[in-house]
C-alpha cells in the first residue's frame, strides 16, 4: 500500500512480480485426465468398501453386492489410471519395494495395493457365489482399509509444494472424504432397489454436507490463494460440482421411494465428485504456475510471526 495525503495514495500500491516473471516452482507434471480420475476413482472405491461391509453386517445383500463391484471397480480403475500416468506398470510396482511412513506417495501405494487385492477378492466372490466365507472377509477387510483409502490423495497433494493444495492441508482430507460419501451413496442409487437404499441415501446427504462445509471453510481463510479456487476453469468447475452436490443431496433427501428422482439424484452426486476433484486439481496447477500464490502467502506468514 502506497503512502498517503490527503487520503489519497501518492505512490500506486506495487504488483508482484518474480524475477524475470518466472515460475518459483514446477507445476506438477501429472496428466489430465489420469490423475484427476485417479483421486476420484480412488475415493468412490474406498466409501463404498465401507457401505459395503455396513451392509453386510446388517443384511442388505443388494446395498452389500453394488457396493462390493463399486469398490473393486473403482480401485482397479484407479490403478489403471495411475500406471497410465506413470507411464510403465514397473514405476508402480517400484514404488512397493520400500515402505516408507514419512513418504505419503509410498504410504498411499501400499494402501492402494492390498485394498484393490481384498476389494477385487470380495467383488469376484458376490458375482460368483463362490467361498462367500472368503468373500466376507475380504469385504470386511477392505471396509476396514476404506478410511485411508478415501482420504489419502487428498494428504498426498497437500504434501506438495504446490500452494493450492498445501494451504489447505488441514480441509482437503474433509472435502475430499465427504466427497467420496457422497459420490459412493449415489452411484448405489442408480443400482439398489429403494427398499434396502436407505443407508446410501444417508449417506449421499451427509457426505455432501460434510464436502460443502468444508470446502467453505477451506476457502474462507485462504486468502490470495482462494484465486486460484474461485477464477478461470477451476472456479467455473468447482461452482458446477457445488451446485451439483446440492442438487444431488436436495433431490435424495426428498426421493423416498421414487427411482426416477433416486436416480438423477445419484447421476448428479457422481458427476459432482468427479468435477470437485477435477476442479482441485487444476486449481492446484494454477497455484504453482502463478509465482504471487507462493511468495506472497510466506510473505504474509513472515510479516505476521515478525509484529508477533
Amino acid at each position: 500500500m502506497g503512502r498517503r495525503r490527503g487520503g489519497e495514495s501518492i505512490v500506486p500500491d506495487a504488483e508482484f512480480r518474480s524475477y524475470y516473471g518466472r515460475q518459483i516452482i514446477k507445476t506438477p507434471t501429472w496428466k489430465v485426465p489420469d490423475v484427476p480420475a485417479y483421486l476420484f476413482l480412488g475415493g468412490l472405491a474406498g466409501a463404498s468398501a465401507t457401505m459395503a461391509a455396513l451392509a453386510d453386517l446388517t443384511g442388505r445383500p443388494r446395498l452389500r453386492a453394488a457396493g462390493r463391484l463399486a469398490a473393486a471397480t473403482g480401485a482397479g480403475a484407479s490403478v489403471v489410471a495411475l500406471i497410465h500416468d506413470l507411464g510403465r506398470p514397473a514405476r508402480f510396482l517400484h514404488m512397493l519395494r520400500v515402505f516408507k511412513p514419512t513418504s505419503p506417495l509410498s504410504v498411499g501405494s501400499w494402501i492402494l495395493a492390498p485394498f484393490s487385492g481384498v476389494a477385487a477378492a470380495a467383488a469376484a466372490s458376490e458375482v460368483t457365489g463362490l467361498l462367500p466365507g472368503l468373500g466376507r472377509l475380504s469385504g470386511l477387510v477392505s471396509g476396514l482399509v476404506a478410511p485411508a483409502m478415501t482420504t489419502y490423495t487428498a494428504v498426498l497433494l497437500a504434501d506438495t509444494a504446490v500452494p493450492g493444495w498445501h494451504e489447505v492441508h488441514r480441509e482437503l482430507p474433509f472435502v475430499f472424504a465427504g466427497s467420496a460419501v457422497s459420490t459412493a451413496g449415489g452411484i448405489a442409487l442408480l443400482s439398489v432397489p429403494v427398499g434396502e437404499a436407505g443407508p446410501a441415501r444417508r449417506m449421499a446427504v451427509a457426505g455432501a454436507a460434510l464436502e460443502l462445509g468444508a470446502e467453505e471453510l477451506m476457502l474462507r481463510d485462504l486468502g490470495l490463494v482462494a484465486e486460484a479456487y474461485r477464477t478461470g476453469t477451476p472456479g467455473k468447475v468447482l461452482r458446477a460440482a457445488k451446485a451439483l452436490t446440492f442438487a444431488g443431496a436436495a433431490a435424495t433427501a426428498v426421493a423416498g421411494r421414487d427411482r426416477r428422482v433416486a436416480a438423477v439424484a445419484g447421476l448428479c452426486l457422481g458427476v459432482a465428485g468427479a468435477a470437485t476433484r477435477y476442479g482441485i486439481f487444476e486449481a492446484g496447477r494454477v497455484s504453482a504456475r502463478d509465482p504471487k500464490y507462493t511468495v506472497v502467502p510466506q510473505r504474509d506468514r513472515l510479516s505476521r510471526t515478525e509484529s508477533g
